[in-house]
């Protein structure tokens, strides 16, 4: 180490001397986590108001056998109930070209005027153009801070084609493929 810098072998520095601790400076820690790039994802379900979506980066696999994601939203959210609540829900992978349908969803989970949709058997708002679709079950609701993370059975998994959309730094953007 020289002066706190580290070298990562691409020639990147990292400046140790700038570690924080994460419950003294949230908004340092949230931007730190904003380092990592996310797919972008859509949650709905159906509730007895209507369809509601809300757009998500906290998605991930979490078995094979059987077939289980997560995702976790957050307790503050206007619409955390109705999630956690629901036993059928979907989650949409969004393609590239798909940033307004995050950004609209993210503000206003009651707004489908925007958005291509229909409504499965189970009654769960499906959204067309998505990169991926997860049909789902809800199997556990479990406790994580100012979130939970619920845990679904895919029912039904539905691919589609094009490039993800990514959220990274506070902002949407491409994927860029290597080699």
């Amino acid at each position: 180490m020289d002066g706190g810098l580290t070298q990562s072998p691409e020639g990147r520095a990292m400046n140790e001397t700038r570690a924080f601790d994460p419950a003294t400076d949230p908004r340092a820690f949230r931007d730190t986590l904003g380092q990592f790039a996310t797919g972008v994802t859509v949650v709905s379900c159906q509730t007895e108001k209507g369809p509601v979506a809300i757009t998500a980066n906290s998605f991930a696999s979490l078995s094979l056998d059987p077939p289980l994601v997560l995702w976790s939203p957050a307790r503050a959210s206007a619409r955390f109930a109705p999630f956690t609540e629901t036993d059928r829900y979907a989650i949409h992978v969004l393609e590239q070209g798909q940033a307004e349908v995050g950004r609209r969803f993210a503000k206003d989970g009651w707004d489908f005027e925007h958005a291509e949709w229909h409504a499965c058997p189970d009654r769960v708002p499906l959204l067309a153009g998505c990169l991926a679709r997860f049909e789902c079950r809800k199997v556990a609701v479990h406790e994580g801070g100012d979130h939970v993370i619920v845990v679904g059975e895919v029912l039904r998994a539905t691919p589609g084609d094009g490039a993800p959309l990514i959220f990274a730094q506070g902002r949407y953007g491409g994927f860029t493929a290597q080699g």
